[in-house]
């Protein structure tokens, strides 16, 4: 049997793979078992943010595995710590973090951490957990992210789903205002909704959010998992609003493709969690921790702005794509989290542009999503753009 006939014998099918068997990436670049070369605009979900391979992160992973792979938590582990105090510092002062495994660990820890919180500093009434989520918002698989997220494809065959997550209006201030009661703790976000189609936040409406949980008591949550570390022109997509979470979570570009998940808290509410209310067997793996230590050293500003040089650029070949293809509704995004909506099915397009050496996705049907890594070049957007060119000329 081959690969595929292999897979389709052996495992549940939850996937729906493309007809892609990967035999090496390096940097902006995939091979396949025969040898084609693929230019790489997704970067596995927005996770080799620095490159597939990276020689940096490569060379901290390798360090970290001569020494050890695993102990526990209940040891100290240099590489663990290190990236823990640089995270820390990065995010706001007075900080705190718990390191998971993937993006739906790090925002249960944080749902966790907010139900906490709401049961020591309760509203006159006695505790509090209710926790506001946002339509066509996406925030796990796991049961209790799967209730906090606001699309109902993902709640079928599921109930009864877990109790008090109540769903506002993305970027509609009034709608959160009246979902607040006495029995609300927090409030969970994306800055930038991902698997939603590319929706970003108005910035006038994180601030009055922010006011708005200040004035009621109430925590802040931005959910950072694809839009994080770096995918905007900045470390955290909240740096582009002026506008600090009391907790933000982050995960797959975090490690640049080993698991890791981080859940970092402020003062204000890190201090719920004490010793047994959390943990994780291998949260904070010392050689994913060592390669997201190394993913931060890259990411200084000069990177982050060269990177937002390559996104206006890659916008302006979108736009005039825009003017030539009908089918082109709405380019939306930013720095290099993309989301070109059309009016028809992208499923053509997607395998289209696969067929030519191009990886793109496809969210919500008719959304094309663009993840490039942060490192992709001029000529990388002009080879991109001539393969999206064409799918779309062959769709019309």
């Amino acid at each position: 049997m081959n690969i595929k006939q292999i897979e389709n014998q052996y495992f549940i099918h939850t996937y729906k793979r493309n007809n892609l068997v990967i035999k090496k990436a390096k940097n902006q670049f995939i091979w396949d078992d025969k040898g084609k070369k693929y230019l790489d605009f997704f970067s596995g979900i927005s996770v080799c943010n620095v490159g597939h391979c990276n020689d940096f992160v490569v060379k901290a992973i390798k360090s970290q595995a001569d020494l050890y792979m695993h102990t526990s938590n209940l040891y100290y582990a240099p590489s663990q710590i290190k990236l823990g105090q640089a995270l820390a510092k990065r995010t706001f002062v007075g900080a705190k973090i718990f390191l998971s495994n993937s993006g739906a660990e790090a925002n249960e820890c944080a749902i966790k951490l907010a139900r906490k919180w709401g049961f020591l500093n309760p509203s006159k009434d006695g505790s509090r957990y209710e926790i506001i989520c946002f339509d066509n918002s996406f925030h796990g698989r796991t049961m209790a992210t799967i209730a906090a997220t606001g699309q109902k494809k993902f709640h079928e065959y599921l109930k009864p789903l877990q109790e008090k997550f109540v769903f506002a209006r993305f970027n509609d201030i009034g709608s959160v205002k009246k979902l607040i009661n006495n029995k609300t703790v927090a409030v969970i976000v994306e800055p930038i909704q991902g698997e939603g189609g590319i929706f970003s936040a108005d910035k006038k409406f994180l601030k009055d959010l922010r006011i708005l949980c200040d004035k009621s008591n109430i925590l802040l949550i931005f959910d950072e998992i694809q839009c994080g570390v770096g995918r905007t022109g900045r470390f955290y997509a909240f740096e582009n609003y002026n506008v600090k979470p009391d907790i933000v979570t982050i995960a797959k570009s975090l490690a640049n493709g080993l698991p890791l998940g981080a859940t970092i808290a402020s003062k204000k509410c890190a201090g719920a969690f004490v010793y047994g209310d959390h943990g994780s067997t291998f949260g904070g793996n010392p050689i994913s921790c060592a390669a997201a230590s190394s993913v931060l050293k890259i990411m200084t500003s000069t990177f982050l702005n060269n990177s937002l040089k390559i996104s206006k650029y890659l916008f302006s070949k979108l736009e005039t794509l825009k003017i030539k293809h009908s089918m082109i509704k709405e380019i939306r995004g930013m720095g290099l989290i993309i989301g070109v909506d059309l009016t028809v099915n992208g499923k053509d397009v997607v395998s289209y542009c696969l067929s030519k050496g191009l990886i793109i996705n496809c969210t919500h049907d008719t959304v094309l999503r663009l993840l490039p890594a942060l490192i992709i070049t001029k000529r990388d957007v002009d080879t991109a753009i001539e393969i999206i060119d064409e799918a779309l000329t062959k769709q019309a």
